[in-house]
């Protein structure tokens, strides 16, 4: 099952962090014990690595990030993988679409020069030069000094994060996607959906991610798709599940949870509904064409 990483950080005591009204500022340092992990998040994050290294997982995509990297992780599902050799800790850096939109309005100037092109990237990739680096580096002191740092001091620290990559040229992608939240009504459905509709997240959570309450989004859904949440989850997970047998490799255990489904007997009836054949015959007959 995937955690609420936003709400998992910003509930319990035991993390250092400093909290304000748009934004949430985490030191975590990641258990050893823990290899793999499903996270999501209806947040914005930046993670920076101050030691270790992890693998972070999109519908497409892996991205390897270790010590002196950054990443900005938008809205959705990840898996994520940690390496043994050394402690993994990271500085996240919650920031809200209403805290980035309100940046980019005030900084206009700074963006006309910029790719206008938008992207659909779940993750991008932060250059991190030395000014950036140091940026870090400063925010990873005060974070050590506990609550007794204003809010107002940790806020101006978040605009100059921003500051920070948008000058970069190397960051334009990024600049791109912070320029497409001002005229972003809304979160569109149709990606919300088609990135994480593998994921067993509950329709109160898919609704929290669309930036809805759950009668809205059920409707907004029914309007857009035709049909019920939990019809079309389950028929976009079974032909997901179809594709990911097709492949030998896979175990088909694994292949139910990676689809989305909650236990093996749901699956294994919900595919032979659909397709006639439970899973472990339809492969045989796949592989025997």
């Amino acid at each position: 099952m995937a955690i609420d990483i936003y709400k998992h950080f910003l509930k319990h005591p035991r993390y250092n962090k400093l909290i304000g009204n748009n934004f949430l500022l985490v030191e975590y340092k990641c258990p050893l014990e823990v290899e793999n992990f499903k996270l999501w998040t209806d947040t914005p994050f930046i993670t920076y690595v101050i030691s270790g290294q992890k693998d972070w997982t999109s519908l497409n995509k892996t991205y390897t990030i270790k010590k002196g990297e950054a990443l900005f992780i938008n809205k959705g599902v990840y898996n994520t993988k940690q390496y043994f050799e050394v402690d993994y800790c990271v500085m996240l850096f919650f920031i809200t679409d209403d805290f980035i939109s309100r940046f980019v309005k005030k900084h206009k100037e700074l963006l006309h020069s910029k790719n206008s092109e938008t992207t659909c990237n779940q993750i991008f990739e932060i250059h991190v030069g030395e000014s950036l680096n140091s940026l870090f580096l400063s925010v990873f002191n005060y974070l050590n000094q506990g609550n007794n740092i204003p809010k107002d001091l940790v806020e101006i620290k978040f605009n100059e994060l921003l500051f920070n990559i948008t000058l970069n040229p190397e960051n334009n992608e990024l600049v791109s996607f912070f320029k497409s939240l001002i005229h972003k009504q809304k979160t569109s459905l149709n990606d919300v959906m088609m990135k994480n509709f593998h994921c067993d997240l509950s329709l109160e959570e898919y609704a929290r991610i669309y930036g809805k309450s759950l009668s809205t989004f059920k409707r907004d859904f029914q309007s857009y798709f035709k049909e019920t949440p939990r019809r079309w989850l389950n028929k976009k997970r079974l032909e997901y599940a179809k594709t990911l047998l097709e492949n030998p490799e896979l175990n088909i255990n694994d292949i139910c949870f990676e689809s989305g489904f909650k236990n093996t007997s749901h699956f294994n009836r919900s595919f032979k509904e659909m397709y006639k054949y439970p899973p472990s015959q339809y492969r045989k007959l796949y592989l025997n064409t």
